[in-house]
């Protein structure tokens, strides 16, 4: 294969809107094509070869629950194991591989995913049910993975020269730490699963992928692409299967280094545990790369543009049924202008249009599963019950999809249900502040730190937002979502995660450990005493 040549500066993928007839068609034409392909089986993948499997794990519409997206196999407890140990035996040849070609493989992959581009984005509209915005924003953020990632490898691979020392010739150098597990969510099925692996992979670790039962088919094709591209075989290693069966397993394998892991705080904090406590023959503390959710707030002083904050909440808030972990829970609002801000947001809410998002022309579809709608309806249960007022939606939205009204709840406490623990879906709760530093507190009180937004038009209430409000990511006068690769390195505090920083300058260095090697050169002493 060729070998990367200096490329030119790092850019974003352009978002399509579908207003130009040519992109409808084309992704029309897409859709189709995924709907005639519903129903084929994905097998497992270990070593580039697949294997049978004694069960399998379908992939269902969301929108349409009677209709199967896919199938995957779902891996035994023994093939699990046979993925770590293949993993850890590719590993020794692939970490030999240099940057340059590592890397070409992603440029490569970044090409055949641009090539593909609308047939992903119709397997995040029928998979997960995205919009075909939302579904274009997650392929195209993809390809930004790819491409900045490839880059970052580049340079790591020329780490800066060290502080000369009189007599020696020193030397540092970024290597790979080993096999890496990698488990994505299902809400960015295409977006973060593709952003971990290669992450993992153009560092010259090797990946056991178990991608989320919600969403395996995505991960399935972007697997088969990477085959397509040349990827040598047992580099990605394609594992779906019982979170229960195999996950603690691969988490606990001995020859397991790492484990990148986004969803839920449970989750994330059992995996943590898991990891943690070492296992007969094991050499290594294990690293965990984690992205745990959050309970995003967007704050609005009253000195804010109302006009702006409302369509900043709204849109944080219901974009792909507030399934993200970015997404505003939360509208903080000072008590001079609450009503009115409330108003307009209300407004704007009966606007939105409910539906099956294979329609062009529809904002909001489906949560992603049976499970997780009864859960949401629970929690606009319990803030009615708490002493919250629903003002817009609260019902399940019709058609025989999962679909829910995006829903807004009014006065509720700081320290009510809904207003602590992650929701994740299209329900807003508005909070009234007193003043603005009722607000920031309001906006600390929780037990995460991912994202979040303040609207002022005040610069010192803007410093003093930069100084305490204690999230991840902070925006100001825009949306708490839509975090660009490069631009917005993105990662919480608390019990958000690690703060690994997705999309950023010091990521990739999550997935390796540094070497320094020291040589003497001339006639020079051995050094001065003391030092390490």
């Amino acid at each position: 294969m060729a070998v990367a040549q200096t490329r030119g500066p790092f850019t974003n993928e352009a978002i399509r809107t579908f207003t130009d007839s040519v992109d409808v068609a084309s992704m029309e034409a897409a859709l189709g094509r995924a709907r005639a392909a519903m129903g084929r089986h994905y097998p497992i993948v270990i070593d580039g070869q697949s294997l049978d499997t004694g069960g399998q794990i379908e992939s269902r519409n969301p929108a349409r629950p009677g209709e199967i997206v896919g199938s995957v196999g779902s891996a035994s407890l023994d093939q699990a194991h046979l993925a770590i140990e293949t993993a850890a035996r590719v590993f020794e040849r692939w970490k030999r591989v240099p940057a340059a070609e590592r890397a070409q493989y992603l440029f490569d992959a970044a090409e055949a995913v641009r090539r593909r581009r609308d047939d992903f984005n119709a397997l995040l509209v029928l998979e997960v049910g995205k919009s075909w915005v939302e579904a274009d924003a997650d392929t195209a953020e993809a390809i930004d993975f790819l491409e900045f990632y490839a880059r970052e490898a580049l340079r790591y691979a020329d780490p800066p020269a060290l502080t000369p020392i009189a007599g020696e010739e020193n030397r540092l150098a970024y290597i790979p730490l080993g096999v890496g597990v990698v488990i994505p969510p299902w809400n960015f099925a295409f977006a973060i699963m593709a952003g971990m692996t290669m992450a993992a992979v153009v560092t010259g670790n090797t990946v056991v992928l178990k991608p989320s039962s919600d969403s395996p088919v995505i991960a399935a094709a972007f697997v088969q692409l990477l085959h397509d591209v040349g990827l040598p075989p047992g580099v990605v290693n394609f594992l779906p299967g019982s979170g229960r069966t195999i996950g603690d397993a691969i988490v606990a394998h001995p020859k397991t280094r790492f484990i990148a892991f986004t969803g839920s705080k449970e989750v994330g904090l059992h995996i943590n545990e898991l990891a943690a406590k070492p296992q007969p023959g094991q050499v290594w503390i294990k690293r965990v790369i984690a992205e745990m959710g959050g309970k995003d707030s967007i704050v609005v002083a009253a000195d804010a543009d109302l006009e702006a904050a409302a369509d900043g909440i709204v849109s944080s808030a219901f974009g792909f049924q507030g399934q993200k972990c970015s997404a505003c829970s939360r509208a903080i609002i000072e008590a001079p202008v609450y009503d009115a801000l409330e108003k307009k947001i209300v407004e704007r809410v009966a606007r939105i249009t409910v539906g099956d998002p294979a329609m062009r022309d529809v904002y909001m579809g489906p949560v992603i599963n049976e499970g997780a709608l009864e859960t949401i309806l629970d929690y606009v249960h319990k803030g009615t019950k708490e002493g919250g007022r629903v003002v817009a939606g609260g019902k399940r939205a019709a058609g025989d999809g999962f679909f829910l009204e995006p829903t807004v709840i009014a006065d509720v406490a700081p320290d009510a249900t809904i207003s602590q623990e992650e929701i994740f879906g299209p329900v807003l709760a508005l909070i009234r502040a007193s003043d603005f530093d009722d607000a920031l507190a309001i906006a600390n009180n929780t037990e995460f730190g991912l994202t979040g937004a303040l609207y002022s038009r005040d610069e010192a209430k803007l410093e003093r937002a930069r100084d305490e409000f204690f999230v991840g990511n902070l925006y100001f006068n825009r949306k708490c979502t839509g975090a660009m690769v490069g631009g917005h390195p993105f990662g919480g505090f608390n019990m958000s995660g690690t703060d690994s920083k997705a999309g950023g300058y010091d990521y990739l260095m999550l997935f390796m450990q540094a070497k320094t090697v020291s040589k003497k050169i001339g006639s020079a002493g051995n050094g001065r005493a003391g030092g390490e």
